[in-house]
């Protein structure tokens, strides 16, 4: 399974709410026709504070939303962004956004979601790894070393952790380059809500992962958003 995340800017004096409403209303429908889409999402960003985080936070970003699409595998995410059936999306992406970069992610579930029926508010994080750590290095401090830590929070409803395989901004079928889209994992977090977030986050498990980023880690730039499906 291959999940493709479109980081999203709003186009200039579009309000959050008009780009809110031409993203579900115009812009969901269409994508939903992709051929070979298993699942969709909409992340709107609702709150971009850093949030407990004592890493920096990445100058390069101030999104409005994540785009989340499922497919089998790269071969299906390309078949769907080169068909006529997305020609229209790109006409379309005009109306509502400044900007969009694209990144195709392994997803991997250290974590698996588990809301026990309750409320939950979710977090998605941009992490840039550090100039002298290589894609290599990154992969495994992250997969490895830092998911054991979080495995070991109390209170995680979910954590996944998505990390980068290839990149796209301009052509949706050539690869660009790392300056063009500088991020190199993408992290879903689910909480009960803030008090328990913020709860968490003065713990002690906490302080020791947020020392072990600074081994690998440059930035760390947390939205807080509002998640629909529309596949």
């Amino acid at each position: 399974m291959i999940t493709r995340f479109g980081l999203l800017t709003r186009k200039s004096g579009l309000s959050p709410e008009d780009f809110n409403a031409h993203w579900e209303k115009s812009h969901g429908p269409m994508a939903a026709k992709f051929p070979g889409l298993r699942a969709y999402f909409q992340h709107v960003v609702t709150n971009k504070d850093q949030f407990g985080i004592s890493h920096a936070r990445g100058s390069e970003w101030d999104l409005d939303g994540f785009s989340e699409l499922h497919f089998d595998d790269m071969q299906a995410m390309l078949d769907a962004v080169s068909g006529e059936v997305f020609a229209p999306t790109l006409v379309d992406e005009e109306a509502f956004l400044e900007d969009v970069q694209l990144v195709a992610c392994e997803k991997h579930k250290v974590v698996p979601m588990d809301f026990d029926g309750g409320p939950f508010i979710k977090r998605m994080t941009l992490l840039k790894r550090r100039p002298d750590v290589t894609p290599e290095q990154f992969r495994h401090e992250w997969l490895d070393t830092h998911a054991d830590f979080v495995r070991r929070w109390p209170n995680v409803l979910g954590y996944h952790q998505n990390i980068v395989v290839d990149r796209y901004h301009g052509s949706r079928t050539e690869s660009a380059p790392y300056s063009a889209v500088p991020v190199d994992g993408i992290v879903e977090f689910w909480f009960r809500d803030t008090e328990a977030a913020a709860e968490l986050y003065a713990t002690d498990i906490v302080t020791e992962t947020q020392e072990h980023a600074k081994v690998f880690l440059d930035t760390i730039t947390p939205y807080f958003v509002e998640t629909r499906q529309v596949v």
